[in-house]
């Protein structure tokens, strides 16, 4: 099946995302595991898997429209300490968000309904897994104070 090159490039620039995603929170899960928070490292390389699954799924899905995968992530920003690198991740999950939602405009004004429906699959999981868990654990720091929460993570 034949994508359109305007579909194409965009599927790629969120495959960079997905890989910069997965590099960061491969970096981040082992600093956790460093650091002895096993919590956080256990999560964090869950979520390192699933931006991995994520970018299998847009290699995929641009092979099936005979495209050619680019396989150069975006920049990353790694984190210094606990904060930074929740704070770096959700930022990269939030870029992730508005890219997704601008290509799944592109896809309705192109009319390729199933990559739309494959993108709405991936803001789903975007939203309410990653972003919102990170989230969670920026609000537990302020509410529990950042010792506590730490203490909590090991």
């Amino acid at each position: 099946m034949e994508g359109k090159k305007v579909v194409l490039d965009c599927l790629n620039r969120l495959l960079a995302g997905e890989l910069a995603a997965r590099d960061q929170y491969f970096a981040h899960s082992r600093m956790y595991e460093d650091m002895g928070y096993m919590k956080l490292f256990q999560r964090i390389d869950h979520e390192m898997q699933e931006e991995t699954d994520h970018a299998h799924q847009f290699i995929h899905r641009i092979l099936m429209l005979n495209g050619k995968p680019e396989m150069v992530p975006d920049a990353i920003n790694v984190g210094t300490d606990v904060v930074s690198m929740l704070e770096n991740d959700l930022a990269t999950e939030l870029s992730v968000r508005q890219n997704l939602k601008d290509a799944i405009k592109l896809c309705e004004q192109e009319q390729d309904y199933v990559t739309r429906q494959f993108l709405v699959a991936q803001l789903k999981d975007t939203e309410e897994d990653h972003a919102h868990w990170l989230e969670q654990q920026l609000r537990q720091i302020e509410v529990m104070g950042l010792p506590n929460y730490l203490q909590s993570q090991l």
